[in-house]
């Protein structure tokens, strides 16, 4: 019977030119070399895509096989792979004795690249036995040719044979093992030492044994087929487990990378020696630092790490080691290279750490270089988390950090306004110096965010009167004049006055005439252009940082301004008994507050000021009025804002514990019916071994396939009705990157339908692999095709299509299928990310998608659940944002496809009397997934039914 037929790839085929069989007959017996090769290319594509021509097999035969032209030759080969061989009773073809005596011509060529290249096509056809049998001989003398290619090649193909048909060499462990004494090429034994690992164990482990001494001396491809073996060998109980791991200590010393990272990894799966991995950490490391591939370097950095998890104090020696990393130019490497060396970091090498991390930083600001900023808010990142962690050296970095609030890298003078905070509420000791040097850096910071932060620490923690007076002065000197408004209305007079002199000689109406639009003459006067000319003078004029915050419109930094005067006036009118003073202080904030509102309803600003920024501060205007009567708010502005903040360092803090302590305890649930293996009693002596095998069944999901008989009719799409000829329904399934059809045809009729073929076309980012194929069904048979589609995005996908086949006197039949629908949250996955990244995404992806609600749900939080379960979304706003009694709701919410793609939704919505009103936006780069997730959206709306 003839063996299963391989599966080939397709190829494209241009059937907008295709020769018929007689010219291509024809082009075999009469073209030149460039034209058979062409016409022999094309009948393997042909072949290939299931359109065999057996009738050209013969002048094949005849015009190409006795050719000396090579690539002829190896075009040759892959016809010999993918020709039909055995006829229809499973018989070997007659012709195809010609082509083994060829095959064995070949095998005895003078020529070496003709031997080599035909012993590698026979490992192409291993399943084939009776084409293999008569040329085993010659196969077998090619192990002993003088060059190396053939000796290479015929190793792997008696391996390859040998596996397959074990009858047809049965001495082939034997022959190598001789083959592999006597070899001297590096190659040729590695081919040897791999066969003899695969088919015949011990006598690879005693050749190992024979070369022990010599194996820092070997080439580096059979350094690691040993490797292997030894993998391999220490998955049964062996005796040579020790001499294993001293050949993996002098692998470590290897000087290529492959072979070093290799036995580094074997060596952790052999034993849990201290020095043993701090050994293969240390060869970790020294990867990371010489290797040029970023990408190979985040892999070595990621063994390191699962290494650390594993292992715990053993490598904190290594901690500054691995900071030499952070001088790659990869931010990805950095980050992973700092989160490793921030959860090795403990109390006798934080002081190392954290001085190494100064340095770092001090570099970025003295030279410029690729990505400087973001590395130098990942530094002060790294600080901010190592002084909170350790409060010995806080003292120590956070004078260094407010250096860098007036970075023109508005992220970083962020970061560094965070940490102040969390330090100087942690730290209590800390409060006077950090509040006296932020006092004295006002005048450098440039950004609203962090000008707002350092006023709203500034109204919190200056608690003694003499600083308060001091902050007045320093708030004085980033403002400038007061009032605002009146100062540059005088600034404008001054700068108009020179002009005016100039201006009087001149006559009004003596400027250039103009023609508009619609074809008329204007006048444009001289003192209309000259007042706009000197208002934009005064804009540009330059000011101090905070005034020209105000004045370019952001009147948010100026209720903050507002908050923290009034703060301040609060708690120094407790403080102390000078009513002059405090009544000084009080008046003087008042005019401040009283000025941002006058000037930002002037023309001096690019914009006037908000309705939200102008209520705040005519509260603290009217906060500091009333003084001595509403204690109440006294209390809000003096105790509720810093309580509020320090419950939420107490949340973040407990949700950080509860995070590790999740990922420290992570339960594995095994059910009661499952099996034992006899791995789970063995003794735990080291880290897991490496099985590839296992590995590579677990990345493909082979061996976590779970079926339930309702989710797979869930899946069943009925495609014709029951009244048609042919009854045809769907499973579809997902696989990875594939869609997989199931299709079942039932021929209704009772007639054999022949020449029947199911014809499928795709809608969207989805592309067919299979061509249909033709097939005949019996009166009220059954016929399961497969089909197999491609997805390359994360877009709303159609499959329609329609089955065709000849009916009475040959007429064409056919039945339109119904459309199938591939639903895309197969594709979108939950993903979790930072506020300052799902802001920045925001700002960046182009696609905009909103949809309105529409609900007949009454509970915001209730509809937000069922938005984020019908989208595969996860919540990124945190719960305690969202928890208390309010009509209003508005959450973040944030997913990932299998394809790399971002999807961002914002859901706004409030419950009225009427019910839930609002919208949902959804962002991102590409226009697919936004216009998806929007009908996903939509069509959940219509099937959502009334909480009960």
């Amino acid at each position: 019977m003839a063996p299963e037929a391989p599966c080939y790839t397709v190829v494209f085929e241009d059937t907008t030119e295709s020769p018929s069989t007689q010219e291509l007959r024809a082009s075999l017996e009469k073209g030149t070399d460039e034209d058979r090769l062409d016409t022999l290319r094309r009948i393997i594509v042909s072949t290939i895509n299931g359109n065999p021509q057996p009738t050209l097999l013969m002048p094949i035969i005849q015009y190409i096989m006795p050719s000396k032209n090579k690539q002829l030759k190896k075009l040759l080969h892959f016809y010999w792979e993918v020709c039909p061989k055995y006829d229809e009773n499973g018989k070997l073809k007659q012709e195809m004795i010609l082509v083994v005596n060829a095959i064995r011509n070949d095998l005895q060529h003078p020529n070496e690249y003709i031997r080599g290249a035909t012993l590698r096509f026979l490992q192409k056809i291993s399943k084939d036995a009776e084409l293999l049998e008569p040329l085993i001989p010659t196969c077998r003398s090619c192990l002993e040719h003088r060059h190396s290619y053939v000796r290479k090649n015929a190793v792997f193909a008696v391996y390859t044979i040998y596996r397959e048909y074990e009858h047809l060499i049965p001495d082939a462990p034997e022959l190598m093992q001789t083959f592999i004494a006597a070899e001297s090429d590096a190659t040729c034994k590695r081919n040897a030492f791999v066969f003899l690992a695969h088919c015949a164990m011990p006598k690879a482990v005693e050749w190992l044994i024979s070369v022990y001494d010599q194996l820092t001396s070997l080439d580096e491809l059979l350094q690691m087929s040993i490797i292997e073996v030894i993998r391999l060998d220490c998955k049964n109980d062996t005796t040579h487990r020790p001499r294993y791991i001293r050949c993996m200590f002098e692998l470590l010393n290897s000087s290529s990378h492959a072979v070093k990272y290799e036995a580094a990894t074997t060596l952790t799966t052999l034993t849990q020696n201290p020095a043993a991995v701090k050994a293969a950490a240390s060869s970790f490391v020294n990867l990371v630092i010489k290797e040029s591939d970023n990408n190979v370097k985040l892999i070595v950095l990621d063994r390191l790490d699962i290494l650390r998890s594993k292992h715990g104090h053993i490598l904190d020696g290594l901690t500054m080691d691995i900071l030499q990393v952070l001088s790659s130019a990869d931010m990805e490497v950095r980050r992973k290279a700092m989160s490793i060396v921030l959860s090795m970091t403990s109390n006798r090498n934080v002081e190392e750490v954290v001085l190494f991390l100064k340095k770092q930083l001090q570099q970025t600001q003295e030279r410029e270089f690729e990505k400087a900023p973001e590395y130098r808010q990942l530094l002060i990142q790294s600080i901010h988390v190592l002084a909170v962690k350790f409060s010995e050296v806080a003292a120590s970095v956070v004078h260094a950090l407010m250096e860098f609030l007036g970075d023109s890298n508005n992220p970083s003078a962020l970061d560094v306004v965070a940490f102040v905070r969390e330090v100087v509420e942690k730290f209590p000791h800390l409060r006077q110096s950090i509040c006296d040097k932020l006092s004295q850096t006002l005048t450098e910071i440039k950004s609203g965010k962090a000008f707002r932060g350092v006023l709203w620490i500034l109204g919190e923690y200056v608690e003694s009167p003499s600083d308060i007076q001091a902050i007045f002065q320093d708030i004085r000197k980033v403002l400038g004049e007061i009032p605002i408004l009146a100062s540059e209305q005088r600034l404008l007079d001054e700068a108009g006055g020179e002009e005016d002199k100039k201006e009087d000689k001149k006559v009004e109406g003596s400027g250039r005439p103009k023609v508009l639009a619609d074809g008329t003459y204007a006048t444009e006067t001289a003192y209309t252009s000259a007042n706009s000319a000197r208002l934009e003078a005064v804009k540009a004029a330059s000011k101090p940082p905070l005034r020209a915050l105000i004045l370019g419109g952001d009147f948010f930094t100026g209720s903050v301004l507002a908050s923290a005067l009034t703060k301040l006036v609060l708690r120094f009118n407790d403080l102390t008994n000078d009513r002059p003073k405090a009544n000084a202080l009080r008046a003087e904030s008042m005019l401040i507050m009283t000025s941002i509102i006058r000037v930002g309803q002037s023309k001096f600003v690019t914009v006037p000021i908000d309705e939200d920024s102008n209520e705040r501060v005519l509260n603290c205007i009217q906060t500091l009025n009333e003084l001595q009567e509403k204690s109440i708010v006294h209390d809000i502005f003096l105790k509720d804002t810093k309580a509020a903040y320090s419950k939420m360092l107490v949340a973040q803090e407990k949700k950080a514990a509860e995070k590790k302590e999740s990922e420290s305890t992570k339960e594995h649930v095994v059910q009661v019916d499952d099996l034992l293996t006899f791995r789970q009693f063995s003794k735990k002596l080291a880290d897991d071994p490496i099985d590839y095998v296992e590995d590579l069944g677990k990345a493909t999901g082979a061996a976590e396939i779970r079926e339930d008989f309702i989710s797979n009719l869930s899946r069943i799409s009925q495609l014709t009705g029951f009244s048609d000829p042919i009854y045809a329904e769907a499973y579809v399934r997902m696989h990875g990157f594939d869609i997989m059809l199931d299709v079942l045809l039932v021929n209704q009729t009772s007639n054999t339908l022949q020449n029947l073929c199911l014809d499928f076309a795709t809608l969207g980012d989805l592309k067919l692999v299979e061509r249909p194929a033709v097939y005949t069904i019996a009166p009220h048979g059954f016929q399961s095709i497969k089909a197999t589609i491609k997805v390359s995005s994360t877009e709303t996908g159609v499959i329609f299509g329609s089955i065709l086949w000849d009916g009475p006197a040959l007429a064409e039949c056919c039945v339109i299928l119904n459309d199938i629908h591939i639903d895309i949250m197969d594709y979108i996955k939950p993903a979790y990310c930072s506020e300052t990244q799902f802001r920045s995404m925001w700002t960046e992806f182009e696609w905009e998608n909103r949809v309105n609600v529409s609900t007949n749900m009454t509970d915001p939080r209730d509809y937000l659940k069922h938005v984020m379960k019908s989208t595969n979304m996860s919540c990124l706003t945190p719960e305690g944002a969202m928890s208390g009694d309010c009509d209003f709701l508005s959450a973040n919410m944030y997913a990932r496809s299998l394809f790399g793609e971002d999807a961002l939704a914002n859901l706004s919505i409030e419950k009225t009397e009427a019910g839930i009103v609002g919208h949902v936006r959804i962002r991102s780069k590409t226009q697919g997934i936004a216009l998806s997730l929007g009908d996903r959206i939509t069509m959940s709306q219509k099937d959502s039914k009334p909480s009960t």
